[in-house]
């Protein structure tokens, strides 16, 4: 049993450098499963739990992957198993996104029902409903959802709800069905511009990503390309914390600022100073530059947040901003509007005595003057860097467990910390 142990206190300092976006680079290796022909090399791949997974999905079903640090190179022409094993798949619901290739390929599809963090429901009928829009025959049994067809046919598609990973299902569907598919209320992350960037560089015809209608005219074929996974918003966003809640000055490498709208917004309004190193363009959120981070006055501002789609503040940095405001003097209120589970890491916190009251899907969060270190367990992915978050500012020592969750979002996290001044390791008991 793995845990990180962190000594609060210190000031951090210095250099880090963000990874590869995970939510970018699992729905680019699913669409790997494409390509007909030629291989797909992938650079900027961060190593995660995660990433481990949907590689030990794509091998089994006869992917032939290559792997080296930070790269990949996968060649789906001998692919004929086209299973994802509930083995695999109750670990990550990202899985869930090779259902829409293998459908759109090959015509058929078993993938068992998809698991994940336990952050609350995140029904897939949205998928189906799109995939049976296209033609094809969907049941759900035993756990497994088999879907079958001939080749895809184009289709007007609107979801009822914004999803991200909706979106990118049916997109990596629509790129081979015949005619032409309209995604209606489709979701406007960066990381699905990222998908059709790439599905393009693969021989697909998209267009309109970054909107709320995308529109895709289906192809016979595509092929294996390059491609460099955008850098990780979220991975950013935390560091960004982390410069606040130490009472640092942190420089973050790589930083893909122009997709940070609703997470930059924030910090600065709670007081802190985000300076660009480097130009940029709010039209290119799939492009990092150095950012500096820092305070920008000794009393920060209590403020309220809502989680949004994007490009509202993501549910992704909930907990990290929550942990944040505990230590802000005043009264701030966080409405979580994706997740209706996702304030699981309010019991840790308290337990560093942090002064929060949840009311449902909202949080009501009490600035105190010190956290203590105690020992703490994550719920999920981004409430272990919330927990990480809280021991870096607390007094004394605090020990996470369940280090899982962390390793499935985040490479290398404590390393790059400590790298910046924290005390911080990773025990095995």
């Amino acid at each position: 049993m793995e845990s990180i142990v962190v000594k609060g206190g210190r000031k951090l300092s210095g250099e880090v450098t963000v990874g590869g976006a995970k939510n970018s680079a699992l729905p680019l290796i699913a669409a790997t499963l494409l390509a007909e022909s030629g291989v797909s090399r992938l650079e900027n791949i961060p190593d995660l739990r995660d990433i481990n997974t949907i590689i030990r999905l794509l091998a089994g079903m006869g992917a032939a992957i290559t792997r080296a640090p930070g790269r990949l190179e996968i060649s789906s022409a001998e692919v004929t198993d086209c299973q994802a094993p509930y083995e695999l798949v109750k670990t990550m619901r990202a899985s869930i996104l090779v259902l829409g290739p293998l459908l759109a390929r090959f015509g058929k599809a078993r993938v068992s029902l998809p698991g994940g963090c336990a952050i609350g429901a995140r029904p897939i009928n949205l998928h189906i409903k799109g995939l049976e829009q296209m033609g094809a025959k969907i049941e759900v049994e035993h756990g497994y959802i088999i879907g079958r067809a001939g080749r895809l046919k184009g289709a007007d598609i609107s979801f009822d709800l914004t999803t991200v990973t909706g979106t990118e299902n049916l997109m990596m569907a629509a790129v081979l069905a015949e005619g032409t598919t309209h995604l209606r209320n489709a979701a406007r992350e960066p990381e699905i511009i990222d998908l059709a960037v790439f599905l393009r560089k693969m021989g697909a015809q998209i267009e309109g990503e970054g909107s709320h209608t995308i529109i895709i005219t289906g192809v016979d074929k595509l092929n294996g390309c390059d491609y460099q996974v955008m850098p990780d918003r979220i991975e950013a966003g935390t560091f960004m914390v982390a410069a606040g809640i130490s009472d640092g000055d942190i420089v973050i490498k790589n930083a893909p600022l122009a997709a940070l709208g609703g997470v930059v917004s924030k910090l600065q309004d709670i007081g802190l100073e985000i300076e660009p190193l480097a130009e940029f363009s709010e039209d290119k959120p799939l492009n990092g530059i150095p950012v500096r981070i820092r305070r920008q006055t000794s009393d920060l501002q209590a403020l309220d947040v809502k989680t949004m789609p994007y490009p509202g503040f993501p549910t992704d940095m909930q907990a990290q901003i929550m942990t944040l405001l505990t230590l802000i003097k005043g009264t701030s209120v966080i409405s979580e509007t994706i997740f209706e589970n996702r304030f699981m890491h309010v019991f840790e916190l308290q337990r560093m005595g942090a002064d929060i009251e949840v009311d449902g899907r909202t949080a009501i969060v009490r600035g105190v003057e010190k956290l203590s270190g105690a020992p703490v367990m994550a719920s999920d992915l981004r409430a272990s860097a919330g927990l990480i978050l809280a021991g870096l500012a607390a007094e004394g020592e605090t020990v996470m467990s369940r280090v899982y969750h962390l390793d499935r979002g985040y490479s290398g996290f404590e390393n790059k910390l400590k790298k910046l001044g924290a005390d911080i390791k990773r025990i095995t008991e």
